[in-house]
């Protein structure tokens, strides 16, 4: 075989003789050389490609240990809520008188904050240890609120009792001109009974309920003149009797301390007063114990 290897413009040449032996080894020496160039560039390019995914995968991680322990600051946060809902369930507890009501601060739950090291001192947050801590957290404010619910309808329940119970004053102000129980009756002059209390006061005078409830009575009744009833429920009924004038209607709904009517002399009455009745269950019981003249 002949090789011309053309030198400069002049065209002078340099010309090679070569054998067959002669070209198999050169040929084989450039397809060496190329498949070693190869290989050097792949693995180049190979070893590039797994640092960078390392090193993003090293970058992930990092980034998910950093909101891990923003979420642990956060999770300590929220467990110092829980220990002041605690302090404050424990508080209105005593408060309300519910014995059977245990908070956190004197049976504390299971609970706790993660452990912000693992053991061997690397300073990063468990992820297992988290988990946990936030499982906790969940369970105890759910039996936070479960407990603040109950003692709400309690104290709902509390409050609306204690607002339908006749307790006060229906005519401040005025004085006691006749108590409950066997008297001489101001008009026949017999011994009769006195279903009720009587607090006289002057010409104009507000009368007021003495609780919450439904007005089942406006309007004139007999010997009672004007008459005003009201129930309250749990078997209470309170009358408000002779007055100057009714200012609610039956089927009104009227609150502790609401004005119903001004005081007046209808009826069997001998001068200016409110005629009070305290009714439970269908029986007369003394007025004079659910009032007072302050």
């Amino acid at each position: 075989m002949k090789i011309i290897i053309f030198l400069n413009e002049r065209k002078k040449a340099l010309r090679l003789s070569l054998n067959v032996w002669t070209c198999t080894v050169v040929l084989g020496l450039f397809a060496a050389l190329a498949v070693a160039v190869s290989d050097v560039g792949r693995t180049y390019l190979d070893k590039h490609v797994v640092e960078g995914e390392l090193q993003a995968l090293e970058d992930v991680k990092t980034d998910t240990e950093t909101a891990i322990n923003a979420m642990v600051g956060r999770l300590s946060l929220l467990q110092g809520h829980v220990m002041r809902l605690d302090a404050l369930g424990t508080r209105l507890a005593r408060m309300a008188q519910l014995d059977d009501m245990e908070f956190g601060i004197d049976n504390p739950p299971g609970i706790g904050g993660p452990q912000t090291m693992l053991n061997d001192g690397s300073g990063r947050v468990s992820d297992m240890e988290f988990l946990i801590s936030l499982n906790q957290l969940d369970q105890a404010l759910q039996d936070r609120e479960d407990k603040l619910s109950a003692m709400e309808a309690m104290l709902m329940g509390r409050s609306l009792q204690d607002q339908a119970r006749p307790l006060g004053n229906p005519a401040k102000g005025g004085w006691f001109s006749s108590l409950f129980g066997y008297r001489t009756d101001p008009i026949s002059g017999k011994r009769e009974f006195h279903l009720g209390l009587d607090l006289a006061g002057r010409s104009g005078m507000p009368v007021t309920s003495v609780a919450s409830g439904i007005v089942t009575w406006s309007g004139p009744n007999q010997g009672y003149g004007n008459l005003i009833e009201i129930s309250h429920g749990n078997g209470y009924v309170t009358r408000y009797a002779h007055n100057k004038e009714n200012l609610v209607n039956a089927g009104e709904k009227v609150e502790r301390g609401e004005m119903i009517a001004i005081m007046g002399s209808t009826g069997r009455s001998t001068g200016t007063h409110v005629h009070f009745e305290v009714v439970r269950n269908g029986r007369h019981i003394n007025p004079r114990n659910y009032i007072s003249l302050q």
